[in-house]
């Protein structure tokens, strides 16, 4: 009888870090999200101030609300776009930026660029934890006995967040 208890007790312990995984996982994931949201605002708010310098197309703002409506529900695989997208974007900013002198030493322009240096390094630091987070849950998906009570459940792997092809590539700048 203590046996079963005990059994009982494990298993309930380990589908409990499962779903303590898997929420963190989510919740992390949804920090990902408001940061790239930040970024895009970001973005648009350097369109902006560089708007009077140049003639941007109107494909660029909806470029950044279509990404803007994507980054609110997109999982781990979508935010892999939405994240080299709003890098492009924000490529061609700065390429204006350099392209005119009194801009590139406006107050606006150079605190925002920082304010967006800023967030890339918080979606880093978010990606980071996230990742963390679903190497520990996929682990416990391939290791035994954990592994018996996911397939009990019903759980499956979680996706990892991979933006390192596109933060190895310099962005392409095109107007």
């Amino acid at each position: 009888m203590i046996f079963i208890v005990a059994l009982i007790g494990y298993f309930v312990s380990i589908y409990n870090r499962f779903f303590s995984l898997k929420n963190s996982a989510e919740a992390t994931l949804g920090q990902v999200r408001v940061a790239m949201k930040k970024r895009l605002d970001m973005i648009e708010q350097l369109v902006d101030s560089v708007k009077s310098y140049a003639k941007f197309e109107k494909e660029v703002f909806e470029k950044i609300t279509s990404l803007r409506a994507k980054a609110t529900d997109a999982g781990a695989g979508a935010l892999r776009e939405v994240d080299k997208a709003s890098r492009a974007l924000f490529g061609n900013i700065v390429a204006v930026a350099e392209n005119y002198p009194d801009l590139k030493t406006s107050n606006t322009v150079t605190s925002l660029m920082g304010s967006v240096k800023g967030i890339e390094d918080e979606i880093a630091r978010q990606r980071y934890t996230y990742n963390n987070i679903v190497q520990e849950y996929n682990i416990k998906q391939d290791t035994i006995p954990s592994r018996f009570v996911a397939q009990m459940i019903g759980l499956t792997k979680m996706e990892y967040l991979q933006f390192e092809e596109e933060i190895e590539k310099r962005p392409k700048i095109e107007f």
